[in-house]
């Protein structure tokens, strides 16, 4: 929990979602159990939950998206054939039938995207010009041949009712001359020729078991809609064929992407596998359709669910609470169907021998797992039940109902807090995932051959038309200019080509300077001696980069390491010394100890604090360490370290904002916004509020926003010349919703204190998970690099930027997408603020993925959501306190 070491926490946690508020939280459903028949459920306009929309039809809902594997205990209604043409936002490849759980073996559902233009009507061209250009590749691939048919789209319903995908597929198949190509998942038919009579009527006979006669089957095909080229959704049916092609490849379907398992890689000293896998997509981009490759890897623990539970039962009195706290939030994958889950909740109530109804008898999970899947549940009494919400993409898809899991079934994957502080296991798992430019473009180069080599892969492209181009495809991108960075006594040193000046730093010291005469420090009577000298230690070298720490106006040496002994001695120097910030040396990062200083010091009292690591005080970088400690707590009591020249007359306003879920309150988050005060960007306004819905947190934000300008007009005598809001935390599903009502009401808040005044502002959709990599000459391309085409979206205004210098790895560019902007910027100077922006997160002396305004905001929702689970004090608004 040590805040010492540059880039920090912020760097890592942000496993609780993309900002996305938790769903309502639904009734459990259990294996067998139906939805309620009456129900479909509509895309949902806003995060945070579904709407319900009653139909006056008795029709199952249809999903369209990737179709689906085998779910867990859980179960999709039936019913008859619908006499409803459905709109195509509704229809899919998926498993939407029943009488059961969906059948083993297809494909996970994911719906469509809601295609939505977010480009402004008044960006005429988002091309810029600025900086070197330089050729580059990205991992892309060009469709070379495009079919010109149009696509067929019927619902299949089969009298008597079929759950088994493969035995309805096979019943079908027996019709393939009649059909022509076509694609079917179990309920949707895809062809490439109408079909006559509509409905058509076939029948097939399915084999009776042992000494049963043989069944005459009706086949009913009925029309719902038809797709021509150019509509989105006719891409997205090249998706479902190229995910067809990769399941011919002997790839492994684990959750929604593919991974190779004869390519893992066992590390059986740390008890883990990695399996490396591929992500696809194929869209249409700005000159043509291109296919999207990029590597991936799954970390595969040899630890089920209850494995976990059994270790807190060795190690802890408070079992439940602990294992709460280690499982919540947490993925597993069930060995039954390599599905994966996020684990919300656990249902302490009920076990293994618990039932459900299931063709109105009781069934317990034990009987189910075993008859259903053959696997033995041997501790049925000593575990609890794991609860899985359904997410807002799932709620798209069509699963509203909460999913019960046995822990004893479910493996564990990624990598616990202690396994990241494992140095060896980190090393031994980087040198596996940490792939070089050369190696991934040979990787990418490697699968397209696979693809188009396989027999199988390729026999189901020609049928549908398909060609890829064998080579990534290559175009022109730029390269800014290395930007001036302003440190003491107002002295600009150009930073170097890894975008990085920790050198020039210690050479001209900081830009501002805050006074740092009065501060105390807490510690342990066992490192008392290591104490005094990091004292030493931080007072040189912060005199290093001429900074002057005096010596603390109070020690508090205390006998033992317990969280309310460390709340104590914060209080009893705050009553006596009343300094301006507090440092904490704790023996090891232990979560409850970190969480009770931070409370102290940031909801009870305003004041600034510093933990620090015993183990870094006497380490071989320990002045390294205290340079950057030196630094960080300068900041904490109100300095800033270097600045940025940006050329705006009057300042304008930087905002960034981003969300984290809390770990101890079901379906809260916290969303946190940070904006600048000054013309340096060295001064902020911070506010954390915690929401549930996303109409609470687009209220809140807007507000927030209102009382940042509010601060600034009192501090510069003007409004804000421009207001850039850089928005991280919007998952791909939350943008509609984002740019049709979060935006207009930011707007209409924020108009009223500029009066008649235009409103200069522009909203920037920020995000880090994309699957683009961009390549100069098979290596990584320099800081500051900017794509704006070829590779981009032509019904957005859209760009990546390249911001970082990686040691290791390949770099990952950062999707920028303005959804908004009326602030007159031209797309040069749009992202040149941007690469500048990123030069000023003051824990790292070198450019960081996002603009820093977002990284501070990341990183104060994440100490309060993961530590404090409370809005901070007011007093420490106007100081970077959380960094």
């Amino acid at each position: 929990m040590s805040e010492e070491g540059g880039r920090g926490r912020a760097q890592r946690g942000r496993g609780f979602g993309r900002g996305k508020s938790n769903p309502p939280e639904k009734r459990v459903r259990l294996p067998g159990q139906f939805p309620p028949e009456h129900m479909v459920y509509k895309q949902p306009r806003q995060p945070g939950g579904p709407a319900p929309v009653p139909s006056s039809e008795q029709h199952r809902p249809m999903y369209r998206g990737r179709a689906v594997t085998h779910t867990a205990p859980t179960a999709v209604g039936s019913q008859g054939p619908s006499s409803v043409q459905q709109p195509m936002s509704e229809l899919s490849l998926t498993e939407a039938r029943g009488g059961g759980e969906p059948s083993r073996g297809t494909m996970r559902q994911r719906p469509f995207e809601e295609f939505i233009r977010t480009r402004p009507q008044t960006i005429v061209s988002k091309l810029g010009s600025a900086g070197r250009r330089v050729p580059l590749q990205a991992n892309f691939f060009e469709l070379q041949t495009a079919p010109n048919w149009s696509l067929y789209q019927y619902r299949v319903d089969m009298k008597p009712d079929e759950d088994r995908t493969s035995i309805r597929k096979g019943l079908l198949r027996a019709h393939s001359e009649l059909l022509g190509a076509y694609m079917f998942d179990g309920t949707v038919l895809y062809t490439v020729k109408k079909l006559n009579p509509d409905p058509l009527e076939l029948f097939s006979m399915k084999k009776g078991k042992e000494d049963k006669e043989d069944t005459q089957v009706q086949i009913i095909i009925k029309s719902t809609i038809n797709i021509s080229a150019g509509d989105p959704h006719y891409i997205q049916f090249f998706n479902i064929v190229l995910r067809k092609c990769l399941a011919s490849l002997d790839l492994q379907l684990v959750g929604r992407d593919y991974y190779d398992a004869a390519a893992k890689v066992s590390i059986q000293e740390h008890k883990f596998e990695i399996w490396p896998g591929i992500l696809t997509s194929i869209r249409q981009h700005e000159q043509s359709v291109l296919l999207n490759v990029d590597i991936s890897h799954k970390i595969m623990r040899h630890e089920t669910a209850f494995d976990l539970l059994k270790e807190c039962k060795q190690k802890y009195d408070r079992v439940e609470e602990n294992f709460r706290q280690s499982i919540l939030g947490t993925t597993v994958i069930t060995l039954y169907n390599n599905k994966t889950y996020r684990v919300d909740d656990i249902e302490w109530s009920m076990t293994p021998n618990s039932t459900f109804k299931k063709q109105n008898q009781d069934v317990s999970f034990v009987s189910y797992y075993r008859d259903r899947y053959n696997l033995h549940i041997q501790y049925p009494d000593q575990q609890p039940l794991l609860v899985s919400r359904p997410k807002a993409r799932d709620i798209r898809g069509g699963r509203t109902d909460n999913i019960l899991l046995v822990p004893e079934l479910c493996n564990l994957t990624g990598l616990t807090d202690s396994m990241r502080t494992n140095f060896n296991l980190m090393k031994t798992l980087a040198d596996h995932t940490r792939i070089r430019p050369a190696q991934r473009v040979d990787k990418y180069q490697s699968f397209l051959s696979r693809l188009t080599t396989s027999q199988a892969a390729r026999n189901e492209l020609e049928t549908w038309h398909l060609k890829f181009s064998n080579k990534m495809v290559e175009f022109t991108g730029r390269v800014l200019e290395n930007e001036s960075v302003v440190l003491g006594n107002e002295i600009s040193v150009k930073s170097d080509n890894a975008a990085d000046w920790s050198r020039a730093i210690r050479g001209n010291g900081m830009l501002q300077k805050a006074t740092f005469d009065r501060w105390g420090i807490i510690y342990p009577r066992k490192i008392s001696r290591d104490t005094q000298s990091f004292i030493r230690t931080l007072i040189n070298a912060a005199n290093g980069i001429r900074y002057t720490i005096a010596e603390p106006i109070a020690y508090e040496e205390i006998p033992d390491d317990r969280s309310q002994t460390y709340v104590q001695a914060i209080e009893k120097i705050i009553n006596q010394s009343s300094p301006s910030l507090i440092m904490c040396i704790v023996p090891n990062n232990r979560s409850d100890r970190y969480s009770a200083i931070k409370k102290k010091c940031c909801v009870d009292r305003a004041m600034p604090s510093q933990v620090v690591l015993s183990k870094n005080l006497s380490s071989k970088g320990v002045m390294s360490i205290a340079t950057k400690i030196a630094i960080q707590m300068n900041c904490k009591i109100g300095g800033g370290p270097w600045s940025i020249v940006v050329p705006f007359k009057i300042p304008a306003m930087i905002i960034g904002f981003d969300v984290c879920h809390d770990t101890t309150i079901k379906g809260r988050a916290y969303g946190a916004m940070v904006a600048s005060l000054n013309g340096n960007y060295t001064r902020y306004y911070s506010a954390v509020t915690p929401h549930s819905t996303g109409e609470e947190l687009s209220n809140d934000l807007s507000i927030q926003i209102c009382k940042a300008i509010v601060q600034f007009r009192k501090i510069n005598n003007a409004l804000p010349s421009k207001i850039i809001l850089y928005r991280d935390g919007v998952g791909d599903g939350n943008i509609p919703y984002v740019f049709t009502h979060e935006v207009e009401l930011i707007k209409a808040k924020v108009q009223k204190l500029y009066e008649s005044t235009p409103l200069p502002l522009a909203v920037i959709i920020i995000s880090k998970r994309v699957n683009t990599k961009i390549f100069f000459n098979r290596d990584n391309p320099p800081p500051g690099t900017v794509v704006d085409d070829v590779v981009t979206c032509p019904d957005k205004y859209d760009f990546y930027l390249v911001s970082q210098s990686v040691k290791q790895g390949t770099v990952a560019p950062t999707s920028y997408n303005v959804i908004s902007d009326t602030t007159g910027l031209t797309p040069d100077i749009m992202q040149r603020l941007a690469y500048k922006m990123t030069h000023l997160y003051f824990n790292w002396s070198g450019t960081v993925r996002v603009p820093a305004q977002c990284q501070y905001a990341h990183k104060l929702a994440f100490l309060i959501a993961q530590h404090i689970h409370k809005q901070p004090n007011l007093g420490l608004s106007d100081l970077l306190y959380f960094l």
